[in-house]
C-alpha cells in the first residue's frame, strides 16, 4: 500500500542525522518537523529567518508573528533564534545547511530538480529553492510518484523549468525510496506492499536495483 503524506514525512525524518541543520521546504516537507525523534538535536532552518524552528503549534497556541517561509504559524524550539532573511540566505549560500528537504514537480535521472512551475499551468514562484538547491550539502526530495494525470514525476530528462541541475541525492515518494546515482535512479526501498516492478512501471526512466 502506498505511503500517505504522514508516512512519507516520517520516513524522511529517518534521513536526518543528529545535530544537523535542516531546511524544510514548503508543503509536504514541513510535516517532517512533527516526526523528529526527541533528543536528536536537529536545528530546523527556514529561509525567512528562524534557526531552531519547532513543530506546528497546537490549536489556540499559535503566535501569528512566528511563521515559516510558507506563512504557516510554527514554534521556536528552546535555544532557537530569529533573524532577517539576508542573514538566513547568507547561511544557505555559505554552505551551512546540511540538508534541504524539498518538494518537486519533476526530478531528472541526473538529479535535475524542477519544483516551481509547470508549463502552461500555475507558476508557484521559485522562492528560496534555487539557493537551497545550490547551497545545501545534501538534497532530499519528497513527492508523489505520479502526477494527478498519472504521469511520472521521475523522468529521464526533466522538461519543466529547472530549479537547479544535478543536485538531488535521494527521493522519497508514496511508492519508494530512490537514490540518484551517476548511472541514474536506483531503488533503495519500497513502501510496504508495493513491489519493485510497480515502482519501475511508475518511473519514467530506467530504475536500477529492481
Amino acid at each position: 500500500m502506498p505511503w500517505d503524506r504522514n508516512a512519507i514525512a516520517a520516513r524522511a525524518a529517518e534521513e536526518i542525522p543528529a545535530g544537523s541543520v535542516v531546511n524544510l521546504g514548503i508543503g509536504l516537507p514541513t510535516m517532517v518537523a512533527n516526526y523528529l525523534p526527541e533528543g536528536h538535536d536537529v536545528w530546523l532552518h527556514t529561509e525567512n529567518g528562524i534557526l531552531g524552528m519547532g513543530p506546528f503549534p497546537y490549536e489556540g497556541e499559535a503566535d501569528p508573528q512566528i511563521i515559516n517561509a510558507g506563512k504557516q504559524t510554527v514554534t521556536v524550539a528552546q535555544g532557537g533564534s530569529c533573524f532577517d532573511s539576508a542573514t538566513s540566505f547568507t547561511m544557505i549560500r555559505g554552505g551551512h545547511v546540511d540538508l534541504a528537504i524539498l518538494g518537486a514537480m519533476q526530478v531528472g535521472a541526473n538529479g535535475d530538480l524542477a519544483n516551481w512551475a509547470i508549463p502552461g499551468g500555475r507558476v508557484m514562484g521559485i522562492g528560496g529553492a534555487m539557493d537551497l538547491a545550490a547551497g545545501a550539502r545534501r538534497i532530499l526530495v519528497l513527492t508523489k510518484h505520479l502526477t494527478k494525470k498519472g504521469e511520472p514525476k521521475l523522468v529521464q530528462d526533466a522538461n519543466y523549468p529547472l530549479t537547479a541541475k544535478g543536485v538531488v541525492n535521494r527521493i522519497i515518494t508514496d511508492l519508494a525510496v530512490i537514490d540518484v546515482t551517476d548511472e541514474g535512479f536506483r531503488l533503495v526501498e519500497c513502501a510496504a506492499g508495493v513491489t519493485p516492478k510497480e515502482v519501475a512501471d511508475a518511473t519514467g526512466a530506467p530504475l536500477a536495483g529492481v
